[in-house]
């Protein structure tokens, strides 16, 4: 249970099998979610379920990362969250995924930010497809312990398409233990903010729960 704007919510993580890229997301949230959902519900997943299905995950066997990649990604802070960009290949990712300008000057913006002791400066100019780059964990469920998954395609036009396909509201989350973003809505007229601030605990977890989607209820 937690509260936001003096309204208090339920958010019920759900169980799936490994989503792969053999699986269609319309169908896995169908299955798993659609049938315990009611009116005023809203499908929340995780961005990693998502690209999962779109062929979004990488293994890292097939990732050659650059010099600058690596050079790179010896100035990322690890954290106990996640690898970030803190790994070639990860980097190397970033790089084909947002441009190399755009990290360079992003790790320049970032450096700066290190000297006044401000974090997040780098991502906040490399954008969201560079913080939604996910790299392999010890908790990792198999097959993801050996690739790199990056931010899904299109997440506000894929939350839309499952939304028509099971009746209810979706939201596509990048949610961690340091706090997330809302990817993509489906309608546009839902409060990320909001959804953001209901979900800022991770209730889907960190490990291996098997649990890439939930449900919002008002309690």
């Amino acid at each position: 249970m937690i509260e936001a704007d003096g309204v208090s919510y339920r958010r019920h993580p759900i169980r799936t099998h490994v989503v792969t890229d053999r699986d269609k997301i319309n169908e896995v949230c169908a299955t798993y979610a659609a049938p315990s959902m009611v009116e005023g519900d809203v499908l929340f997943i995780s961005e990693k379920c998502v690209a999962c299905t779109q062929k979004r995950a990488i293994y890292m066997k097939d990732i050659h990362p650059r010099r600058l990649a690596v050079l790179l990604s010896r100035f990322v802070t690890k954290t106990p969250h996640g690898i970030g960009l803190g790994i070639p290949e990860t980097m190397e990712m970033a790089l084909r995924e947002c441009g190399t300008l755009r990290i360079l000057f992003a790790a320049f913006i970032g450096a700066i930010g290190k000297l006044f002791r401000k974090r997040g400066w780098f991502y906040i100019i490399a954008g969201p497809k560079a913080s939604s780059i996910d790299g392999p964990c010890p908790n990792t469920i198999p097959p993801y312990n050996e690739c790199v998954v990056l931010g899904p395609l299109n997440p506000d036009e894929t939350a839309a398409d499952i939304s028509k396909h099971i009746g209810y509201p979706v939201i596509i989350v990048d949610i961690n233990d340091l706090g997330g973003n809302i990817l993509g809505v489906s309608d546009c007229s839902m409060d990320r903010d909001l959804y953001a601030r209901i979900l800022k605990d991770n209730p889907l977890g960190q490990s291996r729960e098997s649990t890439p989607m939930g449900i919002i209820r008002k309690a």
